[in-house]
C-alpha cells in the first residue's frame, strides 16, 4: 500500500539520507517563448557553456500535424541565463543523424555526436564545422550500415554513439560509443585515434558489475575537475569512473535494487563548485534526477516523477548545471522540451 502525500509546491526534493542535499524546484518562467512558429522536437541533449548559454540539441522530428502549422527549430538552439533565444544553427542535411547529447570544451566549442550515425562533430560557437570524425552515414560495422553486426574497434567511425567531451587538459576526445558498440574511443586534439576500452558485458559480468564492460547502451561521458572520466552504463545502473588512460577507478550504482526497464543511469552532470561535491545524475527510467554525494557515491535525494505538467518528466534523457548551480532537463521521447529547476533558497 502507498501513502499519498499532497503538496502545494510545483517541486519536492525528497531528503533520503541524513547529510543535506541542495533541493530544486522547477523554473516555470525558463526558458522564453520560441520565436512565432518554431516548435521542438525530441531534445536529445543540453550542455552549458562557460557564459552560462544553455544550448540544446533538437532532432526536428515535428509531428505531421505540427507541420501544418509550424516548423522545426534548427538543430542547435541557445538560450542564455534568463531563457532569451541568443543563437541557432545547424544544417541538417550536414549534422550527425538524430541528434544525442552535446557538451562545450574549455574554448566553448560544442561537441555533438548522432546515434542514429557513425560520426561527431566540433562546432565553433557561432556555428562553423571545425572538425568531424567519421563519415555521415557510414557506421563501425561489418557492412557499415545500421542493421550491420558492430565492429566495436572502428579508429574513424563509430556505431551509434551518444556523447563526445574534450579533456580540459589534453585536448583528448572521449566518446561514449554507444548504442551499437560498447566502447570508450579516444582521440587526440586533431582526430587521430589513441585508444578504447569497454565491450559487451555477459549476463554474469552485469550481475557482478565487472568493470570495464557494459550492459547494453553506453549512454554519456563526462570528464571531472579530477580529470577522471565518467561513463552512463545505462543498463548496468552504474556510472562506472576511469583515470584518463582508461584504468578503472570504481562503479556509483544509482538504484541498483530498484531496476527500471529502461536503465537508470542516463546522464550525469556536477555541481559547480570546485570540488563537485555533488553528481546530478538522470534517471531516465524512473523520471527523476537523483542528487549524489560524490565522494560516496549515495543518493541524498531526488526530484521529478513521470508526467506532462511541469516538473515532471517524459523521457528525462539528458541534463547540465551552470554555475549557478541550476539544473537543465531534456525531454525526448514526446516530452521534446527542456526544463531549467533552480536552487530552493537555504540550501
Amino acid at each position: 500500500m502507498y501513502k499519498i502525500a499532497i503538496v502545494t509546491t510545483l517541486l519536492i526534493a525528497l531528503p533520503l539520507a541524513a547529510q543535506e542535499a541542495p533541493r530544486y524546484e522547477v523554473d516555470p518562467t525558463w526558458p522564453k517563448p520560441l520565436p512565432e512558429g518554431w516548435t521542438h522536437g525530441r531534445v536529445g541533449g543540453v550542455c552549458v557553456d562557460s557564459h552560462d548559454h544553455i544550448a540544446i540539441v533538437d532532432r526536428r522530428d515535428i509531428t505531421e500535424e505540427e507541420q501544418e502549422y509550424a516548423v522545426p527549430t534548427p538543430p542547435i538552439v541557445m538560450f542564455d541565463s534568463t531563457g532569451e533565444l541568443v543563437a541557432a544553427w545547424g544544417d541538417p542535411d550536414v549534422i550527425p543523424i538524430n541528434l544525442h547529447g552535446c557538451s562545450f570544451d574549455t574554448d566553448d566549442n560544442i561537441w555533438i555526436p548522432g546515434n542514429g550515425d557513425g560520426m561527431i562533430q566540433k562546432y565553433s560557437h557561432d556555428g562553423e564545422l571545425l572538425m568531424q570524425i567519421g563519415t555521415r552515414g557510414v557506421l563501425d560495422t561489418s557492412d557499415g550500415t545500421m542493421s550491420g553486426e558492430s565492429l566495436n574497434a572502428g579508429r574513424d567511425s563509430f556505431f551509434r554513439p551518444s556523447q563526445a567531451v574534450a579533456h580540459p587538459d589534453t585536448g583528448d576526445i572521449y566518446v561514449s560509443d554507444g548504442y551499437g558498440n560498447r566502447r570508450v574511443a579516444v582521440f587526440d586534439e586533431n582526430g587521430e585515434f589513441l585508444r578504447q576500452w569497454g565491450r559487451q558485458a555477459t549476463d554474469e559480468e552485469i550481475r557482478a558489475g565487472t568493470p570495464s564492460v557494459f550492459a547494453a547502451t553506453v549512454h554519456c561521458i563526462a570528464i571531472s575537475n579530477a580529470g577522471l572520466i565518467y561513463v552512463c552504463d545505462r543498463y548496468g545502473h552504474r556510472l562506472q569512473v576511469f583515470d584518463r588512460l582508461g584504468n578503472y577507478v570504481r562503479s556509483i550504482w544509482v538504484d541498483a535494487d530498484k531496476p527500471a526497464s529502461r536503465g537508470n543511469v542516463w546522464s550525469v552532470a556536477f555541481s559547480p563548485d570546485a570540488e563537485q561535491r555533488y553528481l546530478y545524475v538522470a534517471n531516465g527510467g524512473r523520471e527523476q534526477i537523483h542528487i549524489l554525494d560524490h565522494e560516496s557515491g549515495e543518493t541524498l535525494s531526488t526530484f521529478g516523477r513521470p508526467g506532462h505538467q511541469i516538473g515532471n518528466f517524459t523521457h528525462a534523457h539528458h541534463l547540465a548545471a551552470d554555475s549557478a548551480g541550476n539544473i537543465y532537463v531534456a525531454e525526448t521521447s514526446v516530452g521534446r522540451r527542456v526544463q531549467r529547476f533552480k536552487p530552493v533558497p537555504g540550501r
